[in-house]
């Protein structure tokens, strides 16, 4: 695996999702999710770049491998819903995601094997709020 590319996280959202680290106990992505916060430089969300994946961001990525492009919100799990293109935090894409800026990419194992990731656009929950 090439190595991981630097990250941002929301400190409010960094403390909500070590609390799902934790209730998860180490089940599935959630041993992935803890390390990316610990690596993670955290900031005020107000501090966080607009074009960095934070929770609830609306997003365009592409697998840069296929060139496929798909949309997605970045969700806590209980508001997944995959036909609604909205993918949890606790699934290896949302993941894999999250503290990304646009233009960075990542790879990440998935499902069906390791798969390369570039964020293209980012629409941040206070930005659609504002417009």
């Amino acid at each position: 695996m090439s190595i991981a590319p630097p990250i941002v996280v929301a400190a409010e959202d960094r403390t909500r999702l070590l609390r799902l680290v934790a209730i998860a106990d180490g089940a599935g992505v959630a041993e992935q999710l803890e390390f990316e916060l610990e690596r993670a430089r955290v900031l005020p969300r107000a501090d966080v770049p607009e074009d960095v994946v934070v929770m609830d961001s609306e997003l365009e990525y592409e697998d840069a491998a296929t060139g496929q492009r798909r949309r997605l919100r970045l969700v806590y799990p209980h508001e997944s819903d995959m036909n609604a293109g909205r993918v949890s935090v606790l699934a290896p894409l949302g993941c894999a995601l999250l503290g990304l800026r646009v233009g960075q990419e990542i790879e990440w194992t998935m499902p069906g094997g390791p798969r390369t990731l570039r964020v293209l656009s980012v629409s941040r929950p206070e930005a659609r709020a504002a417009g």
